[in-house]
C-alpha cells in the first residue's frame, strides 16, 4: 500500500488487554482524525482497520501531528476497499458494530464483545446504505438534537472506552 507508515506486527498488539477490538475507519478523509484514532487505539491496544480509498496519503508525515510517537506502537490493517474488509471480517467471525447518527440504540445499551469491530464512517457523509445493511448492530452516541454529530476521534474514544470498560482489563 502507498505511504511510509510504520506498521506494528499485529500479533504483538493487545498483549495487556483482554480484548481484540478493532476500530474500522470507512474511507477516512482527514489525516488528523485518523492520527488521533491511531493514538487512541495504541493506548487501548486496539487495531485500526483503514478501508480505502482514503482522502490523504497514509504516511508518518501526514499522521504525525495527531498520532505523535504513538504511531510506532499502533496496530494498523489496510483494506483495498470495503469488499476486502468485509471478506476479512466475515472470515474472522467478527461482529460489525456501526456507529451512526441515524441509529436508534445508544452505545450504552449494547453489550460489546472482545472481538467486535467498531466502524466509523467518513467525516463528511458516514457510510452508504449498503454498509448499514451489513452491520450486526448500529449504535449512536446521544447528543443534543440540534447538534449534527461529534468529531470522529471523539466518537471513537467514547465508544472504544465503553467497550473496554465492559470487557475489562487484565
Amino acid at each position: 500500500m502507498p505511504g511510509s507508515l510504520t506498521r506494528l506486527d499485529l500479533n504483538q498488539s493487545a498483549k495487556s488487554m483482554t480484548h481484540d477490538l478493532h476500530i474500522a475507519l470507512y474511507q477516512p478523509e482527514i489525516p488528523g482524525n485518523t492520527g488521533a484514532i491511531l493514538r487512541l487505539a495504541a493506548c487501548f491496544s486496539a487495531t485500526v482497520d483503514i478501508i480505502r480509498p482514503i482522502g490523504f496519503e497514509l504516511s508518518d508525515r501526514t499522521l504525525k501531528r495527531a498520532g505523535m510517537d504513538y504511531l510506532e506502537i499502533a496496530a494498523i490493517r489496510e483494506h483495498a476497499d470495503f469488499a476486502a474488509f468485509e471478506d476479512w471480517r466475515r472470515q474472522s467471525g467478527r461482529r460489525l458494530v456501526l456507529m451512526s447518527t441515524k441509529a436508534e440504540r445508544a452505545y450504552t445499551d449494547f453489550a460489546f464483545r472482545p472481538d467486535d469491530v467498531l466502524m466509523l464512517g467518513r467525516e463528511s457523509s458516514g457510510v452508504p446504505d449498503s454498509v448499514h445493511a451489513l452491520a450486526d448492530a448500529e449504535l449512536r452516541i446521544p447528543i443534543r438534537p440540534e447538534a449534527r454529530s461529534l468529531n470522529l476521534g471523539m466518537s471513537a474514544a467514547i465508544t472504544l472506552s465503553e467497550a473496554v470498560r465492559q470487557i475489562g482489563r487484565t
